[in-house]
């Protein structure tokens, strides 16, 4: 057996206090859990390593327990520099608490932040973040208090245009997760979802003088594995770690391996549940009607899923190519914790080359979450009081998509409604207004919008909003529902009303195939 072939433990022994520590994984996917728990059994019988510097690229967690969640642990953590916290709730509350300087950046910055520290490069210079919340000159992705003492981006202008740089750091150990290692420690990742970060992860530490450690399921001889399917080289990989079958899982959201999100097999649409008809699916229904042949489209979590979920039950789903910032292309996403895999996938690429697609603005249309929309059109996905959720890609995502549709229920908790024959009826409001006088933490930005000319939509159950350089305006109503009570009683601020206000189309309000077509 090769000598790179270690215990969990010996693994975790690798790691020196104050070093930094990079871990690869998209929410449930490509998670490296044998060594999280390794390091977290380590610390608490020990106290260390303590004080490290994590850093780390898309939301690793399940809301609940593992992921990240098992680094929150007082002490173990000096600095957190990451693109998301909402799936790691235990540790967001060190951050809440002030424990350690943390900072939620755009996760297409932080995946492209690997590449330049692998390349020896400054930073990452990009125009992501600009007039958001991002932004250096508003709160350079601080998610703290302490965070505000050692700024980590800063504007530079080049010919009378304002970027932000990010600024490169070593990394001394990362954890990535692969399938398959041979005795050399040449990876495959024929049972994942995603490809993620692994290979930048990898490529950044290796780069720092650092030590790369993979978790896989299995080990194999030297040379059985096809050089098509490695996915990151031996010359790379320092030691690896088999884990656990419990540590090992495909994804968060199920026990079992599913082949269909990884290619091997392609499951019949028809066999995927039937979304009922509910504000949820009207908003899927209602952005079907903004897409056009042949288009890249991107999903984000929640409400926007139901486009997907929509256009497969009018038949058009292959009308389009669906594309989410974990690198995959093509298919029906997965929900929940599922997120960032599909059923069915045409590619699957590393997150770096689709957040390169993006940033270019290759994407013709997004649909995206918003939980809090202002006046001016602003929205924030990102920060609820008080307490720091982060981005994810939505800020790659938004800044950078020809056209932006913000999908979502028009108020929150406790919302119900009754929707049939063509109509919309409110039977009990949410408490929460989703429509502020002012938003809590600017994830995206209205300005920046008006400024690059994109085309923006705010859709909801009831009501449609369009983006104008004075603020949002009321551009379409739901049948059966009354335009004070329901819509303007439910906001902050008086919306701008279209003079030419129309009313939904009744057929998106009855349970039966809308004859769409692209």
């Amino acid at each position: 057996m090769s000598n790179k072939i270690i215990n969990t433990r010996d693994a975790i022994n690798l790691i020196k206090d104050g070093q930094t520590l990079a871990i690869g994984g998209f929410v449930g996917f490509t998670i490296p859990e044998e060594l999280l728990v390794g390091l977290k059994e380590k610390y608490l019988e020990t106290q260390s390593p303590k004080n490290l510097n994590v850093f780390y690229c898309a939301g690793i967690g399940d809301g609940k327990e593992r992921g990240l969640n098992h680094l929150a642990l007082d002490g173990l953590i000096s600095k957190l520099y990451c693109g998301h916290l909402g799936l790691a709730p235990k540790l967001g509350a060190l951050v809440a608490q002030n424990k350690f300087p943390a900072y939620t950046v755009p996760q297409g910055v932080t995946v492209h932040l690997l590449r330049a520290i692998a390349g020896g490069k400054p930073g990452v210079l990009t125009h992501v973040g600009l007039k958001t919340f991002a932004d250096p000159r508003i709160e350079g992705c601080c998610a703290n208090e302490l965070a505000k003492k050692e700024p980590i981006n800063q504007i530079v202008n080049i010919d009378g245009n304002d970027w932000i740089l990010y600024k490169s750091f070593p990394i001394d150990v990362c954890f990535i997760k692969a399938t398959t290692a041979d005795t050399h420690g040449n990876l495959t990742l024929e049972n994942e979802a995603l490809f993620a970060d692994q290979l930048s992860m990898a490529e950044a530490t290796k780069n720092s003088g650092g030590i790369v450690i993979a978790q896989v399921e299995r080990i194999t001889e030297y040379g059985s594995l096809n050089a098509q399917n490695v996915r990151v080289h031996s010359h790379l990989v320092d030691h690896i770690v088999v884990g656990k079958d419990e540590n090992n899982v495909q994804s968060f959201l199920f026990d079992k391996f599913i082949p269909e999100w990884t290619g091997q097999i392609r499951r019949p649409l028809d066999s995927l549940e039937k979304m009922p008809l509910n504000p949820r699916k009207v908003c899927g229904r209602r952005g079907l009607f903004e897409l056009e042949n042949d288009m890249l489209v991107n999903l984000g979590i929640g409400v926007p899923e139901a486009v997907a979920a929509a256009a497969s039950e009018e038949g058009i789903a292959d009308k389009f190519t669906l594309t989410i910032e974990s690198g995959v292309m093509g298919g029906v996403p997965a929900s929940g914790l599922g997120i960032g895999a599909t059923y069915n996938p045409d590619a699957i690429h590393e997150q770096g080359f689709i957040f390169d697609l993006y940033d270019g603005g290759g994407i013709d249309i997004a649909c995206l979450g918003a939980a809090e929309i202002d006046k001016k059109g602003n929205v924030n996905v990102s920060k609820f009081g008080g307490r720091v959720v982060g981005p994810g890609g939505f800020v790659n995502i938004t800044q950078n998509s020809k056209k932006v549709i913000f999908c979502g229920t028009f108020t929150a908790k406790g919302l119900k409604t009754e929707v049939k024959d063509g109509s919309l009826k409110i039977t009990t409001e949410g408490s929460s207004k989703k429509f502020k006088e002012e938003v809590e933490q600017i994830s995206f930005s209205a300005d920046y919008a008006n400024e690059s000319g994109q085309e923006v939509l705010y859709l909801t159950e009831r009501a449609v909003f369009r983006l104008t350089s004075e603020g949002i305006e009321l551009i379409e109503i739901a049948p059966g529902v009354d335009l004070q009570k329901d819509i303007l009683d439910q906001m902050e601020f008086k919306p701008l009303i279209s003079e030419n206000l129309k009313e939904m189309d009744t057929k998106i309000f009855t349970d039966e195939p809308m004859g769409i077509s692209l």
